[in-house]
């Protein structure tokens, strides 16, 4: 394949310059728009799967296909933001219109069960842009020294390695070896089907469950093995292996997770075992450079006001386009900064608590735990050993023996 040429999602060998041919769904999208009617089902879809698989740019073995999640924060962040600076009222509509937008985009994906790099894209590209806007209007401006930038730069560095330490593995079980052929003809998302591997005198106790929350998947039995300790284990239904205690099956990523926490949409990946203590790692960088960057540009454009005082007071924010684009971008953050804040907030209540986001959920789904701090904490009581006791365990996660193999269990 040259640079411009590459194979379509019907296997046939396609160029870039032929984007806008052969498209039938859409000539026949635009002809009943234009005759006043309605499209046939399936018809939205169609042409969404078409405009995705085209959308791609030159690259040297063929042309690489672009996520369409990944363009409107690139193109509608900056957009919005020097907008907003243009006058008062226009950054009061949009920032208030902005979380709007968010969350309606990611209710839409969560009931589709769809996995997207919008969050992932909007996060990294919003503090990329954050920190391009502070050094291009904020540090110039004389009242930010070389050792603030230094210490707000290494932040935001830590917050990234962090970041990329929470991307990877969450703690993924082992496929059985029988199940990683149908794994991988199917596609990523699909869940994986195959035979027991053997678990002879398995006795299923209940029939399969037919609910999904927070990426617990549909349809796993409990069963009745259980460990030394009396600890029950789970088998799920889906991967066809046995689980260990608090391991839980995502619906999103398709796979169990040891300890699954649950899916954040922010990393595109579950929190689990492996990667929970990087999780809360960048989270706590991020509120921190956050609130100190914040500080750091209200002292500039606000001279002789406390930055709480100068967030909702600043006569003078809008005198020039600089100091008004900055102030929008520390609204922006801030909004953001409180959105994450709660995050960090519910995560840390349930670490003291020793129950993950997943058990609470089914705990209010079966009515088995109890609400604490009015509502914010849901104690299932089941591992709860004390505070420290719970951050102990915390902070030794991943460094505890392997699990034995459901061999050794049978």
């Amino acid at each position: 394949l040259c640079c411009c040429e590459y194979v379509d999602r019907r296997g046939e060998r396609n160029h870039l310059a032929a984007c806008c041919c052969d498209c039938e769904d859409l000539d026949e999208g635009c002809e009943r728009w234009l005759t006043c009617r309605s499209l046939p089902p399936g018809a939205l879809e169609r042409i969404a799967d078409t405009v995705a698989d085209r959308l791609r740019v030159p690259w040297f073995a063929g042309a690489v296909k672009v996520n369409v999640s990944l363009v409107p924060p690139l193109v509608l962040l900056p957009v919005f933001l020097h907008v907003a600076a243009l006058h008062f009222l226009l950054g009061l509509v949009i920032l208030m219109s902005l979380p709007v937008v968010v969350l309606w985009y990611y209710y839409l994906t969560h009931r589709r069960k769809e996995r997207t790099l919008f969050f992932l894209s909007l996060g990294l590209f919003s503090l990329g842009y954050m920190y391009y806007v502070f050094l291009q209007e904020v540090v110039p401006r004389g009242h930010v020294g070389y050792s603030q930038v230094v210490a707000l730069t290494s932040g935001l560095m830590v917050m990234l390695v962090a970041l990329s330490r929470a991307k990877k593995d969450p703690g993924y079980l082992p496929i059985p070896a029988n199940n990683k052929k149908s794994s991988h003809q199917g596609l990523p998302n699909k869940n994986v089907r195959g035979s027991s591997n053997g678990l002879h005198g398995i006795t299923m106790s209940g029939a399969a469950s037919g609910r999904a929350v927070n990426g617990e998947a549909k349809g796993y039995s409990r069963m009745s093995a259980e460990e030394p300790e009396g600890v029950k284990k789970d088998w799920c239904a889906k991967c066809q292996l046995v689980r260990p205690a608090r391991a839980g099956h995502c619906r999103l990523c398709g796979r169990c997770v040891k300890r699954l926490d649950h899916h954040c949409v922010w990393i595109n990946s579950c929190v689990g075992e492996q990667n929970h203590q990087a999780f809360i790692l960048a989270l706590s960088f991020f509120m921190l450079t956050s609130v100190y960057g914040i500080t750091l540009t209200l002292h500039t454009i606000c001279r002789g006001r406390t930055p709480l005082v100068a967030l909702f007071y600043c006569p003078g924010a809008y005198s020039d386009y600089s100091s008004a684009l900055s102030f929008t971008c520390v609204w922006y953050c801030a909004i953001v900064t409180a959105g994450m804040g709660y995050i960090l907030l519910i995560q840390l209540l349930n670490i003291s608590y020793n129950v993950t986001e997943r058990e609470a959920r089914l705990a209010l789904r079966d009515n088995t735990g109890r609400r604490l701090l009015g509502g914010l904490v849901i104690d299932t009581g089941q591992y709860n050993r004390g505070f420290l006791c719970n951050w102990g365990h915390f902070l030794s996660l991943g460094s505890s023996p392997p699990q034995r193999s459901a061999e050794d269990i049978v």
